[in-house]
């Protein structure tokens, strides 16, 4: 068969159009892929942080072993796997007031990719039963302690009984044996951040902007320290959030004034019979004042960030109480 000029041109344009269309097919597949899940009534959080996965040895030598996360995205949630252990330096663990090795967890959750503010006050989330938020890193944030007192003094650092509930920071007068990162381990092995998680901060190679370190259990971002001064403006300066919750002038009638016995024995946090007992010990001690601060009562705020430029909800982790949020406002 003899090609012509002509022929040979015809075919060309036609191989042309050819691989033209399927690039345009591939382009068109990877733009519906990457496109931002449409949430009705609600902020949609599809396009960040959605493909993450990390292996990096810690050989800090109360860690010695592999940080491991991922962070990606069924088509409708956020999916995080990973193992708990920190991706950067710790305190000494075991130490004289938190006798616990940090061990491997099995991490798993699951995020909306749709949160929803739902409830104007917060609802109450934390502790043994559920995990408020979880850092990039898949160390979770558990702000609260076990901690209690009653009102005659008597108080036990794990699983203690009475009205008043012991904070782990912001006070002298008992110690959980938290690290530079306002973290310790539990029971299980379970480091966590009790409040500002300073080195995975450095790590993120963040420490003058806002910082995205996380994600609530109601799917909302967690930002570290750092907003914009105007909520609405992101070429306004960025400074550091302050929260709404301020210490009383005045201690709660019936609260106790002198620890009279400390339980939990050795290793248990450490405090001595006829300590007095300062304020900002206890949750109790502080007050939510609307509008004394830069936050809500859930110690975040609705405002534009670098991830999400047209605004949503975040919550912030703060210098000062209540470090973390002890609400969500999202469902869960």
């Amino acid at each position: 068969m003899i090609l012509t000029g002509a022929t040979l041109k015809n075919s060309f344009n036609l191989k042309f159009t050819l691989i033209l269309l399927f690039f345009t097919a591939c382009e068109e597949e990877n733009e519906t892929a990457s496109e931002e899940l449409l949430c009705e009534g609600a902020y949609s959080t599809s396009k960040v942080m959605t493909d993450i996965s990390e292996e990096i040895y810690n050989d800090d030598p109360s860690v010695q072993a592999y940080s491991k996360y991922s962070w990606s995205s069924d088509g409708s949630k956020r999916i995080l796997s990973g193992n708990g252990i920190p991706n950067h330096s710790v305190g000494v663990f075991p130490n004289a007031d938190n006798p616990n090795t940090i061990t491997e967890q099995n991490v798993n959750a699951s995020f909306t990719f749709c949160p929803v503010v739902t409830s104007s006050e917060g609802v109450q989330v934390g502790g043994p039963g559920s995990v408020i938020a979880y850092a990039i890193n898949s160390v979770k944030f558990d702000p609260a302690t076990a901690g209690r007192c009653n009102d005659s003094g008597e108080c036990s650092l794990a699983q203690g009984q009475g009205n008043w509930t012991i904070e782990a920071l912001g006070h002298n007068t008992f110690d959980f044996g938290d690290d530079m990162n306002h973290a310790h381990v539990q029971p299980t092995g379970a480091y966590h951040y009790h409040g500002m998680p300073e080195l995975l901060i450095d790590f993120l190679g963040e420490d003058s902007t806002m910082t995205l370190v996380g994600w609530a259990a109601d799917g909302f971002p967690v930002y570290a320290r750092y907003g914009f001064s105007n909520a609405n403006d992101s070429s306004s300066k960025i400074a550091s959030m302050n929260p709404s919750w301020q210490l009383k002038s005045n201690a709660d009638s019936g609260r106790p004034s002198v620890v009279t016995q400390l339980s939990g024995g050795p290793g248990q946090g450490s405090s001595s019979p006829n300590t007095a007992i300062e304020m900002g010990a206890f949750t109790q001690d502080f007050e939510y004042i609307e509008g004394s601060g830069d936050l809500d009562q859930c110690n975040g705020r609705v405002g534009v960030t670098p991830e999400f430029p047209d605004g949503i909800y975040y919550y912030m982790v703060t210098d000062d109480f209540p470090f973390f949020s002890r609400c969500l406002k999202g469902q869960i």
